[in-house]
């Protein structure tokens, strides 16, 4: 290394390689294309590290000793600035490691760095440790990238299938490497890597840890070898290596040892495998296309040296240390030497040529047959590889094919060889010991070679030539071997060699050809030859071969044989007394015979196993009857061994149903199991009896093996119910017994001979069970008891296997203990990481006992709910408080912990990892179980540790694949990627259930939470921070980020969808949960950049995967929401913003650069929004992108075409199988439906349904096709709709919450328009799914009410900014309010443009009209939508400055129309273009339907027909009925509204309804004509007769007060009260006031509607309680009967009145009118400041606005009954000289009240009194002195609104208060000035009305006054001047109270008051003048400058002033 030392971080001994690993994989295995270029840098950067394999960096003095400094001086760390200071103990770590691998101290350092930073990846290792496994890691990762690289060369073995580009590139970097003396590095590192003496070197240094590192570091040694080894054998099956590297290597295999076992270990088998190759010719004889370019890169056919040296070398006569291995070398030289002898000048290389045969007999000299099939084909890494497979294939075939001399040689040989072992068993000699065995050896060497076919390859096929073509198709299938390729004449003359061999077989080789027949008859076709070959020999040469028997090898021969034994034995089985049974009878079976049937029972086994067709042809024999005889067999007395083979042939036949089902009976009938016990027999037979006396004496169980393994293939094949019938109970019981009770409980406590068979044992029955519980349904019929008769006696039948087998594992049976207990030592087992007899065994019966506690768990539910449901007298527990139970050898409750434990062995072990996880996902659903979890998994701290790792180590796993659609066949390894993947799976399924438990819960504990003290008090770190361990958190996160760094985004969301979704939900669900949301944000947001590094990758399109993509975007959209509205609530501004961005913007974002912090790009984001012209370089807005992904198109499955089943009936069964997944849509379970159908299909009878039955099949098949396309319709709609939703949510959270002005407002605008426009042309189109329409519409109303409010907030900016100098403020409201000067050349209304608003409301209306007559809350959306919409155009409240009105009429007549009335014109005529079918949709929804879509929809016409100035709506509503249908429901509403008067009212929905309804009919009598429709429609006659208004409440003071301490949503009955009187009040008004050419009309129903509900009415009158609603009743009520109860009402009257009813009618009358009057002395006097001081006891906030209401209320209540006053006056006295008095001459009470009040009492005025005129000058000071306070208050607020801005920030706060009560600190300033301006202007507005009010009472009392003072002065004649009227008076005295106000225009008042005397009047005058003096006189000109002058009254009080005045000093003169 250079001077300045620094350290690479991720260590130079491991980072580099990793990476080179990776590149590697992703060119050549992932063929991801980008990483072809990325290949090539990274070869060429490291390629010394290729050329000095292995090579270490030396140890250096200077980095000694700078090492040795670095605890003090520091070491500079490469990339990082600064040097960091390394701990003493870690420096000598470094140089032990040092010493120990002997590299340079630096690297020795950067291990160490590294295994620290790698640490959490390996819980439990010091870094140390870790450093050891890193270093042996890299070199792996090196080894394995050079053995691809390879692989991937063009060459003559096979292609990948690679780029040429790719192929090029590796082809040319391992050419170069070769060049460097590659082979001799590889052969030289093979040598001296040794896994033993590196563990001593380890040891030394304890530089070992626990048994897993143990096996960690000695497989990743003994993997650098094997990949070291390989590397060369795929170099040379690729192209040959040159002499010199061909002799290297033959050196390198003279030394060669063999294992303990006799074979070749891994590296020696590849590197032997190597050299073979590289005499391969065979590839010659293949015509391919480059054949002439293999030829001359063939040093066998081109260099004569290359022969030479080689030959020379092979023919040395030393032997090497395995004579076999030089035999198999010179028998390959041989035949390749006969090889190129037919392809080449001969004569050139003739004496090599002439040399094969001399060769090929030294090689079997070697005995080279019996060195190939014990050290080669039986070493364990052989059927591993193919082409290992494929050699000796060769090399086998070419011996027999080239060399047929040779063969005949060898069985010229063997047959002399039995002649003389015939001869010395003749002579009785023992046989000679040198006879050779060439001939066996090389038939057991076929036999070992095809017996096992991993691949498929079925290479077997070139010994059989066919001699008839195979018809059936299947058979062919994909086997097409190489033989088909080949010239046929090899295949004659291997299948010739076949024959021979079985023609005159001698004895001595009888065994070995039926071995090699095995061999070959192992495949689908081969075994059908071999099945024809031995069919054949029997028949056709019976005559003249070896007598009657046809040839020894034929069934012919084989099953006449067994017929005899059969024979032979029986009549030796002793009679069932005989005692001496179990002695073997001396005419046995010899063990040469038992050999030889064996023999042929496997290869009978063999053909039986694979050919179906040979099954069944052998079982239909007449003679060879199989079955029969081999049952026979069994019970006579054999060899348990021959036993077993018996019944493993058996079980190959059951292999077929139809075998099977007969089998079942056969075996009951010859009792092999004994189940019947006759009743004199002492003695047990059978095979319980050999388990036990025989097996066991033995220790040897071939028998109950074989027996297992029979009842597990017939469990499979065929299934009896009621097997034994007849003799015993019917039913599998006494079989489940014996195995359960004498096998599998007992097979722990036997002994075993040979250790494997325990665990073989325990397989084969476990498997058994597995089966039995695995195809068990349960069934209601298991849960009662059947009875069937037997021997004339009732007996109960036994349950199906699978009911005992629940029953058991659901208790706690010594079965559940056992198979809990095997577990538990199964992983003790699997801990200990070293290889014992029987592993795979142990694994597997693990893996059954795992499966049957998996499958209880799945069927318990449904087996409990059976059980208790009927009366069966049996308790079971649930499988999950089973496992809870406490375990009694370790006194723990560990069982789950177990079974949990298996997950750590996920990589060698994956299926036990799979059913593991599989269990706990089924147990996590239990809330109550996850609290014990979590204690019993946290318990032991290491136990604790070891499972986290577990579940991360499963999670992190990555060999796990997504299999999407697995049709090929995989191999091995790819067989378990599926496993991997399905168990990350369940982990994730299990996190999921879990987090929805409530905490402490499994999930927190696996994903790094806090789970003993508050969640939300975690600080989640990265791994190996603070000893923070990796948790399944960090696992999830490493699989969603891997690849989110390039352009294709993450690969998860490609590679494994499934998995993505889930890994997303489970972010999602910490997010959303309110405990784990806080920790989870801040560690996403901090450490990971989490959300901006996948939002940026949205959409995720990936068409295979619609659903699953759907899913992935929308839980991250979800995610993304909160993100959004946490970081906007704790006002995290940059991160809102960033995101925001991302999301919104439609300028390129820069490139996927995680920072995003760095300020340059936010100054190019501000500019961006400038370019807004520079549309070259736009893109879409990711928001839109993402909607753009979700297709709302939809195909939906063909119907079903039935020709057998009754469709109806099909569809009733699916909805019948439907059922709702844990998340997600209803879906039918495919595999219960076949169940029903296929039930359906057997139960059909008779021989027609036999015939159908193929078709009837066959549509069953169609039909669950139909099932599978409609449970994927309805996956994907639900995935669309999940995603829509998100995506909404999304949308709302970024309109809603995020900070306003994050977004400028006319972006804001064109986003939300571009989302409206797309949403609508998706959801308009004709292909869209109706199911998306509830989701798209919300998102339309979202949406459209935000554009609302953008737009209308847009308008009111202009006052935000006054100008300085001239008040812009007035020249916005004079009617141009939203064009400030200048802008006369704006567009349109919004900054987007009036086209566009239209465009949307086209489409919302279009939408509207799509939902067709269904989907009413689709339309209640819409509506709301279309509401807002409208709401554009509608003027915002204005402040009314009273200047407006200083504009001529003629100047507001010719203004230029506004922006408002030109969008709302516009949208009218939009409206109607849609003419009637709209107005048909929206009337029929405001008429009935959901309770809310009529709300909404009245709304809606309500809006409309305000703005409708043609009056079509209001037009098509009275013609088409609608508006009668609305009136008519009244009656209905009011039964409903009567309930809801009750103190707990049912639902509050009516009342709503109601007010709409009400809402609307009130803003359609605002119209004349409409207020006509209305009265024709007898709106106020249906009110007079709903009853609801005659429920008034009674109102308690203390019930209210107390209502006020609590405030509920449901408001208090008065109130409900008021909420349904007023809208009937308001309605009366505004009927009355639009009437005014039917005025009397109007008025006399509107007095038919007061008086008939006149008990209500008077209360309200009486009414003393002050408060808002109170009052509001009283300002209507007088408000209605100012305007109806007046004197000419009667009149019109539309009943014919009798005279009785006429004097009622005025007595209510009259009765309305004193309580009116009666008011005034409430609200007119000084009784208003009591009034409000009984109000200063309300809440603080609200106190302000009920304030300005109750001063409204009070004056309107005195304005009303002024105006009331004065329509008397004015109705009943026409003229001057007959003024109606209504009030006395008294002014004490106006001089009265001026003084201090003491009683408070004396106010209330009895209502028969009259008041004086004191009351109207005290009402006319009063309103005088209230003006001019109003007027102040509204000149300031005015000025106040012109400078929002300006104004101290506590009245601004003061202001917001009044509007919004709760948390106006959190909103931010500029929404502070909006809500502030809001309150001023209702406050201006407010101001206003009270002042318009005032000077109405001061102009009415002012006319009052001068009638009644001009009456009293000048006309009233006082009582003592004129005594004569007094008997007049006294006659009208009687009659006032009936009538005080009469038809008669005559009738005056006087007759109320006590004599008016000279008195009264002078007093009167006196006083008038007092009171009326100069100062009020002021008072009210000046009221009439300031105000009347700009409305339309101008010097009316000052007419009346002057003329109060005349009168007073006319009456004083």
């Amino acid at each position: 290394m250079s001077a300045p030392l620094a350290v690479i971080s991720a260590a130079s001994l491991w980072g580099p390689y990793k990476d080179i690993w990776q590149a590697v994989v992703n060119a050549i295995w992932k063929r991801q294309p980008e990483a072809t270029h990325l290949l090539d840098q990274i070869l060429k950067k490291y390629k010394s590290d290729f050329i000095s394999l292995f090579r270490n960096p030396p140890k250096n003095a200077q980095q000694h000793e700078k090492v040795q400094k670095a605890s003090t001086e520091g070491v500079a760390i490469q990339g990082q600035q600064g040097t960091r200071l390394l701990p003493e103990q870690l420096i000598r770590e470094a140089f032990i490691l040092s010493d120990l691998f002997d590299i340079g101290e630096l690297a020795a350092v950067e291990l160490l760095l590294a295994g620290e930073h790698q640490q959490p990846r390996f819980p439990g290792l010091s870094r140390g440790l870790v450093a050891v496994l890193l270093y042996w890691d890299g070199k792996r990762c090196i080894a394995n990238s050079l053995r691809t690289l390879i692989q991937s060369r063009r060459g003559k073995t096979w292609t990948l299938e690679l780029s040429p580009e790719l192929v090029s590139i590796t082809t040319r970097f391992t050419d170069e490497l070769m060049e460097q003396g590659l082979t001799h590095k590889i052969l030289t590192l093979v040598s001296q890597i040794d896994v033993n003496t590196e563990f001593e070197k380890l040891q030394r240094d304890r530089g070992l840890g626990s048994e897993k590192h143990r096996k960690e570091v000695s497989d990743l040694i003994k993997e650098c070898r094997q990949a070291l080894a390989e590397s060369l054998f795929v170099w040379a099956c690729q192209s040959p290596l040159s002499r010199d590297d061909t002799l290297i290597l033959i050196t390198y295999l003279e030394k060669v040892t063999v294992e303990a076992d006799g074979s070749l270990d891994r590296v020696n088998l590849a590197l032997l495998m190597a050299l073979l190759y590289c005499f391969d010719v065979s590839f010659l004889e293949q015509a391919t296309e480059d054949r002439e370019e293999l030829m001359h890169q063939l040093p066998l056919l081109t260099e004569r040296q290359y022969i030479a040296a080689i030959h020379t070398r092979l023919q040395d006569a030393r032997p090497w240390k395995l004579p076999g291995l030089q035999g198999t070398v010179r028998l390959a030289w041989a035949l390749a030497l006969r090889g190129i002898s037919q392809f080449t000048d001969v004569t050139a290389l003739s004496e090599f040529a002439e040399a094969d045969e001399a060769m090929a007999e030294l090689a079997i000299a070697d005995n080279v047959f019996l060195f190939l099939t014990e050290s080669v084909v039986r070493a364990e890494t052989f059927y591993q590889e193919e082409f290992y497979i494929r050699r000796i294939h060769n090399l086998t075939t070419d011996f027999l094919a080239l060399m047929p001399m040779k063969v005949k040689q060898l069985r010229s040989r063997a047959d002399e060889d039995a002649r003389m072992i015939h001869m010395s068993i003749q002579l009785g000699n023992e046989p000679p010991l040198s006879l050779r065995r060439d001939l066996e050896h090389l038939m057991f060497l076929i036999a070992e070679l095809y017996k096992k076919d991993p691949f498929n390859l079925e290479l077997a096929l070139e010994y059989w030539c066919p001699s008839e073509p195979l018809q059936s198709s299947t058979i062919i299938g994909s086997y097409i071997g190489i033989a088909h390729q080949r010239p046929p004449q090899r295949q004659v003359v291997l299948s010739k060699f076949v024959r021979q061999m079985g023609d005159l077989l001698p004895s001595t080789i009888y065994i070995p050809y039926l071995k090699m027949l095995r061999g070959l008859a192992n495949g689908p076709q081969c075994a059908h030859y071999c099945f024809t070959l031995l069919k054949g020999n029997g028949s056709s040469h019976a005559e003249n071969i070896q007598g009657a028997g046809g040839s020894p090898v034929s069934w012919e021969h084989f099953f006449h044989s067994l017929m005899l034994y059969h024979e032979h034995l029986r009549k030796d089985l002793p009679s069932a007394e005989s005692i001496q049974y179990r002695h073997l009878p001396l005419r046995g079976i010899t063990q040469k015979e038992q050999d030889g049937l064996i023999s042929f029972l496997q290869l009978t086994e063999t053909i039986v196993k694979w050919s179906e067709n040979a099954r069944l042809a052998l079982c239909e024999h007449p003679q060879w009857t199989p079955v029969v005889i081999i049952l026979g067999l069994l019970q006579c007395s054999i060899h348990p061994i021959l036993k077993a083979e018996l019944l493993e042939t058996l079980s190959a036949f059951g292999k077929s149903p139809e075998i099977a089902a007969s089998l079942w009976q056969s075996l009951e009938y010859t009792q092999i199991l004994q189940t019947v016990r006759t009743p004199g027999q002492r003695q047990a037979i059978g095979i319980e009896v050999e388990l036990n006396e025989i097996e066991s004496r033995c220790e040897e169980y071939p028998l109950t093996r074989a027996f297992c393994r029979l009842l597990s293939t017939l469990v499979e094949s065929s299934f009896p119910s009621n097997l034994g019938a007849g003799l015993r109970p019917p039913g599998f019981d006494p079989y489940l017994q014996f195995l359960r009770d004498s096998v599998f409980l007992r097979f722990r406590t036997r002994a075993y001979r040979r250790a494997a068979e325990k665990w073989e044992v325990a397989e084969a029955v476990l498997e058994v069970f597995y089966k039995l519980l695995r195809d068990y349904e349960p069934q209601l019929e298991d849960f009662v008891d059947q009875y069937v008769e037997l021997q004339g006696e009732e007996i109960i039948a036994y349950k199906p296997p699978g009911f005992n087998l629940m029953y058991h594992l659901l208790n706690e049976s010594p079965m559940l203990e056992l198979c809990l207990s095997l577990l538990e030592e199964g992983v003790k087992q699997l801990d200990t990481y070293a290889p014992f007899p029987g592993k795979k065994h142990l694994e597997k019966a693990v893996q059954y006992c795992l499966g049957l506690l998996n499958l209880t768990l799945q069927k318990e539910n449904l087996f409990m709910d059976l059980l208790r449901e009927s009366h069966l007298s049996l308790i079971v527990t649930s499988l999950e408080q089973l496992l809870q139970g406490i375990n009694p050898r370790t006194k723990k409750a560990d069982h789950v912990v177990n079974i949990a434990r298996y997950l750590y062995h996920g990589n060698t072990n994956p299926e036990l990892a799979f059913e593991s996880s599989k269990i706990l996902c089924c147990i996590s659903c239990n809330s109550n179980i996850q609290v014990k979890l979590i204690g019993d998994f946290t318990q032991d701290q290491n136990t604790s540790q070891k499972l986290m790792a577990g579940f991360v180590e499963c999670l992190d796993n990555e060999a796990a694949e997504e299999i999407i659609n697995s049709d090929e066949e995989l191999e091995a390894e790819r067989k378990q990627a599926p496993i991997y993947h399905e168990t990350r799976i369940n982990i994730l399924n299990l996190l999921i259930t879990s987090l929805e438990c409530s905490p402490p819960n499994l999930a927190l504990y696996l994903l790094g939470y806090e789970f003993k003290k508050p969640v939300s008090n975690t600080n989640l770190q990265d791994p190996g921070v603070l000893g923070c361990p990796r948790t399944c958190l960090h696992a999830i996160l490493t699989i969603l980020e891997n690849g989110t760094e390039t352009r294709s985004g993450p690969t998860a969301v490609q590679q494994s969808p499934h998995l993505a979704e889930l890994c997303y939900q489970v972010i999602y669900q910490l997010c959303a949960c309110s405990d784990t949301s806080g920790p989870t944000m801040r560690y996403l947001r901090t450490s990971q950049d989490f959300l901006f590094s996948q939002l940026q990758h949205l959409p995720f399109s990936v068409k295979e995967h619609e659903i699953p993509a759907l899913n992935q975007m929308s839980w991250l959209m979800k995610t993304a929401s909160i993100e959004l509205r946490v970081t906007s609530l704790n006002r995290q501004r940059s991160h809102t913003q960033r995101l925001l961005h991302l999301l919104l913007d439609d300028m390129p974002v820069k490139s996927y650069l995680a920072d995003g912090e760095g300020g340059t790009e936010d100054e190019s984001r501000s500019v961006s929004g400038f370019l807004h012209f520079d549309t070259a370089a736009k893109v879409r807005r990711k928001i839109l992108s993402i909607l753009d992904s979700i297709d709302f198109s939809q195909e939906i499955p063909e119907p079903l075409q039935l020709d057998f089943f009754d469709r109806a009936q099909i569809e009733q069964v699916i909805a019948n199988c439907e059922n709702r997944s844990a998340r997600g849509p209803v879906i039918c379970n495919v595999k219960h439906l076949h169940k029903v159908l296929i039930a359906e299909v057997n139960a059909l009878q008779g021989l027609a349904a036999l015939g159908q039955r193929p078709l009837l099949m066959e549509e069953i098949n169609t039909i669950l096709q139909y099932v599978v396309e409609r449970n994927k319709l309805l996956q994907c709609l639900y995935a669309k709709r999940h995603a829509l939703e998100s995506w909404r949510q999304l949308v709302e959270i970024i309109l809603t919450a995020c900070p306003q002005d994050l977004i400028q407002p006319e972006d804001r605008q064109l986003i939300i328009r571009d989302l409206l426009q797309d949403l609508h042309d998706k959801i308009l189109n004709d292909d869209a799914a109706q199911e998306l329409m509830p989701v798209v519409a919300a998102a339309v109303f979202t949406l459209t009410a935000h554009l609302s409010q953008c737009v209308r907030t847009e308008q009111k900016e202009p006052f935000a900014v006054p100008l300085p100098g001239h008040s812009q403020f007035v020249l916005m409201l004079d009617g141009s309010f939203t064009t400030p000067p200048g802008s006369e050349g704006m567009v349109g209304f919004a900054s987007i443009g009036d086209s566009s608003l239209h465009i949307i409301l086209k489409k919302i209306l279009d939408f509207i009209l799509k939902t067709g007559g269904g989907f009413q809350r689709v339309r209640t959306h819409l509506y709301g939508a279309l509401l807002y919409y409208l709401q554009i155009a509608q003027r915002p409240d204005e402040p009314d400055t009273l200047e407006a009105a200083k504009k001529t009429t003629w100047e507001r007549l010719t203004a230029p129309e506004d922006a408002y009335s030109k969008l709302q014109r516009e949208n009218m005529a939009i409206i109607e273009s849609y003419g009637s079918a709209l107005m048909e949709v929206v009337c029929r929804d405001a008429c009935d339907g959901h309770e809310i879509g009529r709300m909404l929809a009245l709304a809606l016409l309500d809006r409309i027909i305000s703005v409708d100035k043609q009056q079509q709506w209001l037009l098509y509503l009275s013609n088409s009925g609608y508006l009668k249908v609305l009136v008519d429901s009244l009656a209905d509403d009011d039964l409903k509204l009567q309930s809801l008067l009750t103190p707990q009212p049912p639902l509050l929905k009516a009342l709503y309804t109601y007010e709409s309804k009400m809402a609307f009919l009130t803003k359609v009598a605002k119209i004349q004509q409409g207020a006509l429709e209305l009265r024709r429609s007898g709106v106020i006659v249906k009110l007079a007769q709903c009853q609801v208004y005659d429920m008034r409440p009674e109102t308690d003071q203390q019930g209210i007060f107390g209502m006020r301490e609590t405030p509920v949503f449901i408001p208090a009955p008065v109130e409900r009260y008021r909420q349904i009187l007023l809208p009937a009040l308001r309605l009366c008004q505004v009927i009355l006031t639009s009437s005014m050419a039917e005025h009397a009309q109007a008025a006399g129903q509107v007095l038919q509607f007061l008086i008939s509900h006149s008990d209500t009415i008077q209360a309200i009158l009486r009414c003393q309680e002050v408060s808002v609603g109170s009052l509001q009743e009283l300002a209507l009520l007088t408000g209605i009967i100012s305007k109806a109860a007046l004197p000419g009402a009667l009149g019109d009257f539309d009943l014919d009145v009798t005279e009785g009813m006429q004097i009622e009618l005025q007595g209510h009358i009259g009765r309305f009118q004193r309580q009116c009057l009666g008011l005034l002395t409430r609200f007119g006097g000084g009784d208003r400041l009591r009034q409000f001081k009984l109000q200063d006891d309300q809440a603080e906030g609200d106190k302000v606005n009920k304030r300005d209401e109750i001063e409204l209320a009070m004056q309107q209540i005195c304005a009303n009954v002024m105006e009331y006053c004065q329509l008397l006056m004015m109705q009943c006295a026409p003229t001057f000289e007959h003024t109606v008095c209504l009030f006395t001459p008294s002014l004490s009470e106006s001089t009265n009240r001026d003084g201090p009040r003491q009683d408070p009492q004396a106010a209330v005025v009895p209502y028969w009194r009259l008041p004086g005129l004191g009351i109207i000058v005290y009402l006319l000071k009063q309103s005088a002195n209230d003006f001019f306070s109003y007027y102040d208050s509204h000149r300031q607020s005015v000025s106040k609104l012109q400078n929002v801005e300006q104004l101290p920030p506590d009245e601004i706060k003061e202001l917001c208060q009044s509007v919004m009560l709760a948390g106006v600190d959190k909103i931010s300033t500029t929404q502070k000035y909006i809500l502030a301006k809001r309150r001023l202007v209702k406050l201006i507005n407010n101001r206003a009305k009270l002042l318009s009010l005032c000077c109405y009472i001061i102009e009415t009392c002012l006319f009052i006054l001068w009638r009644h003072l001009e009456h009293y002065l000048l006309h009233c004649t006082p009582t003592d001047s004129q005594d004569s009227l007094l008997a007049s008076r006294n006659r009208i005295k009687s009659r006032r109270l009936q009538d005080s106000f009469s038809s008669d225009p005559n009738f005056d008042f006087k007759s109320g008051f006590s004599r008016v005397s000279q008195l009264d009047i002078d007093q009167l005058q006196i006083e008038a003048i007092n009171s009326f003096g100069e100062s009020l006189q002021k008072k009210l000109l000046d009221i009439e400058s300031l105000y009347s002058k700009v409305r339309s009254r101008y010097t009316f009080i000052q007419a009346l002033v002057r003329r109060i005045r005349g009168l007073l000093r006319i009456s004083r003169t």
